[in-house]
């Protein structure tokens, strides 16, 4: 693509050896540098980019893009200097793929939980209901039926924009993404042209990133600030922050409740193990999901497909079929008659509502058995409160390693379980033992909740990285193999 082409839109602050030039790739990696490409240096968390522009030109980098200052007295080289690297690698890569979401129904869910949940519901339906559909989402990405490795909740903006262009290129009509905090303060969606946004809830969550809850909903609120004036905002209207996330968007707005009046206004008629009934406006809509706050997604879920214009009853056919992702309230039962369940609860409110959710459905006799952890290099703060909701409302747990990550595991739990007023606890560092206890201690009809990493097959240590699944070891032991 014309350099000129490449760069419209993006703010500009100086370009050095000016001259019209074609390029064959774009890169904000300098280890993916190809001949003849550009080069984004781009400012992270951890590493500045401009460290990185002398070994992307050994690559064959003819264009870099930079914020601050660079080295810019290099022959044969283009420099331009912008104000913001982050906004204008989103804008080069929506120019060199040819506005890709602009060409397709692009559905972004943001909020601290249910995101996955609603993003592979909205695939499975759209794929069910005979579209080509694409998924972008914590557990994989998938254009049809082909499944790519998802590295993180939202990729980056080169990743997405390519994305998008084969999900078109395969004909797709939809497009459901999720889309964290980090991706929209990170700008990795800037640029993009959504056909709606939805907002699901937001309790305490990544702090150690954005260090304040208000820099926390910001971000929240920062993607629904970009939604165009002919997108659609659904929103939780029993969240608190529902009105600020919705305060300054253009778009057409639009809301799901439970408790509240509502445009989507749902109420649970029945529950147990196997799922539960829901009332919504006049349809009654049966899930196998479990809890109150699957309740809310599957509201959400049928929310977008009203407003997407999908075909009501073959709707509510679709969501009946729909079984939940993978660690997320994921169900299997023994021969001994003991429910296993793994979720990827690592927040306080997260955590709370699933044992919330089991505690309504279980028999009178049952038990609840809660293996849980925290997470190493993440927010510290909400440790304690982890622990005093699994003790509250577990009849017995076992903590342990989440991915300590860089830290002492020891350590991480002793900060969960110092100021327990509960004593129903055993704390056991290794993983793999804490599930085999926790499902040596139940008898036949407890429940075992496996919590914190839910699909993951791996646990992250200071110096490796090893498989590990949570699902495996329960059903390892289930089948007396561990």
């Amino acid at each position: 693509m014309n350099l000129k082409t490449l760069i419209k839109s993006v703010e500009v602050e100086r370009i050095y050896n000016n001259k019209n030039i074609f390029i064959s790739s774009i890169h904000s990696d300098s280890r993916e540098v190809k001949k003849n490409s550009l080069f984004v240096a781009i400012r992270g968390e951890k590493l500045d980019g401009n460290n990185y522009v002398k070994q992307a030109i050994n690559l064959g980098a003819k264009v870099v893009v930079f914020e601050g200052t660079c080295d810019t007295n290099q022959v044969g080289i283009v420099f331009i200097k912008v104000k913001d690297t982050r906004q204008a690698v989103a804008l080069v890569a929506r120019n060199f793929y040819k506005n890709p979401s602009s060409k397709i129904k692009l559905i972004g869910i943001t909020g601290t939980n249910g995101k996955t949940t609603i993003a592979t519901s909205l695939f499975s339906i759209t794929k069910a209901l005979g579209y080509h559909s694409a998924l972008i989402s914590t557990i994989e990405n998938k254009i049809d039926s082909k499944t790519f490795e998802a590295k993180n909740t939202t990729p980056d903006s080169i990743s997405i924009n390519k994305f998008l262009n084969n999900a078109l290129q395969k004909k797709c009509k939809f497009v459901f993404m999720e889309c964290s905090s980090h991706a929209v303060d990170q700008k990795r969606t800037y640029g993009l042209n959504f056909t709606g946004g939805v907002f699901t809830n937001l309790t305490r969550d990544h702090l150690d990133y954005h260090k304040t809850f208000k820099n926390y909903i910001e971000a929240k609120k920062g993607f629904f600030d970009q939604l165009p004036s002919e997108s659609f905002a659904l929103v939780n209207k029993d969240d608190k922050n529902s009105d600020v996330m919705l305060k300054n968007t253009k778009a057409s707005k639009h809301y799901f409740s439970l408790d509240n009046k509502s445009e989507f206004v749902g109420k649970i008629v029945n529950q147990d193990l196997g799922g539960f009934n829901l009332a919504v406006n006049g349809e009654k809509i049966f899930s196998s999901f479990l809890g109150r706050y699957n309740a809310y997604n599957i509201l959400g879920i049928y929310g977008v497909c009203l407003l997407l214009g999908l075909p009501k009853k073959k709707v509510i056919g679709c969501i009946a079929k729909l079984k939940p992702p993978a660690g997320r309230l994921e169900f299997h039962k023994s021969k001994n008659g003991v429910y296993g369940i793994v979720d990827y609860a690592h927040t306080p409110d997260a955590l709370l509502n699933v044992l919330k959710t089991l505690d309504g459905v279980r028999g009178k006799q049952s038990k609840i058995i809660t293996v849980v952890g925290c997470g190493g290099d993440r927010d510290k703060t909400k440790r304690p409160i982890m622990g005093e909701i699994a003790t509250k409302f577990s009849d017995f747990v076992v903590f342990t390693s989440d991915n300590p990550r860089s830290e002492i595991p020891e350590i991480i739990i002793n900060e969960i379980t110092n100021n327990l007023k509960k004593n129903n606890y055993q704390k056991i560092t290794d993983r793999k033992k804490a599930i085999k206890k926790a499902v040596k201690l139940a008898k036949k009809g407890d429940v075992v909740l496996i919590a914190g990493k839910g699909h993951e097959n791996y646990q992250i240590f200071k110096n490796k990285t090893v498989h590990f699944s949570d699902m495996e070891e329960l059903e390892n032991n289930f089948k007396g193999t561990n």
